[in-house]
């Protein structure tokens, strides 16, 4: 993506390795609700091709019996008017994200329905102030496929707390996106250069059907 000079300087110092895979993974839908997935909204784009292609991803984690936790952002009115979350502050526009609008839900184009697991939070990555973690191991998951939006912000902080949390880390490059193509080519080369293997669809959705653990030793 930056050249042959960036490639070898990071190669050189030990970076992009591709990691471990696992014997049961988890699939981590964060944040593809309609205030970020329908650019009616003003925290939204239009991410119609990401929302089709994790539908897809999900559909087979569901045949395969792999666990699927969707995320959502939503505050409290009183949350979205006060001064408490400095990250309001700098991302004005995410206080209509509020508990119950239509903006925090999930884009109804997605397998979601209500026996599904949905973790609410505050902040961008999907670990941070949530049960997340300890739901994951409770369920015996080694590997976590990251879906959803934004790429440079709640996809790659989520990325980060899943390796800094013990999980090997996917995202499907199809399965991403965000709102301007530079942030979102940046944050995928940063997640597979530091944080997990940034796959194609298709590999995602064979291992999904055949899990088998790849050590990298």
């Amino acid at each position: 993506m930056y050249g042959a000079d960036t490639d070898e300087t990071y190669s050189g110092a030990g970076f992009g390795a591709p990691i471990r895979r696992g014997a049961r993974p988890a699939i981590v839908v964060v944040d593809l609700t309609n205030g970020f997935t329908r650019d009616e909204y003003p925290t939204g784009a239009d991410l119609t091709d990401v929302v089709g292609a994790t539908a897809t991803l999900v559909e087979r984690a569901k045949a395969a019996g792999v666990p699927v936790v969707y995320t959502t952002i939503a505050y409290t009115l009183a949350e979205a008017r006060g001064d408490v979350l400095p990250w309001l502050d700098k991302a004005a526009g995410m206080r209509s994200l509020v508990e119950g609008s239509a903006e925090a839900a999930v884009d109804d184009r997605l397998p979601f329905g209500e026996q599904d697991h949905l973790v609410t939070k505050k902040g961008a990555s999907a670990f941070f102030g949530t049960s997340l973690a300890a739901m994951l191991v409770a369920a015996g998951c080694d590997t976590v496929l990251v879906c959803g939006a934004t790429t440079s912000g709640c996809v790659r902080a989520t990325a980060v707390d899943a390796v800094q949390s013990g999980f090997p880390v996917l995202v499907p490059r199809e399965c991403v996106g965000d709102r301007a193509s530079g942030p979102h080519d940046a944050a995928l080369f940063d997640i597979h250069a530091k944080y997990g293997d940034v796959i194609d669809l298709d590999d995602a959705l064979n291992y999904l059907t055949n899990p088998e653990p790849v050590s990298t030793r």
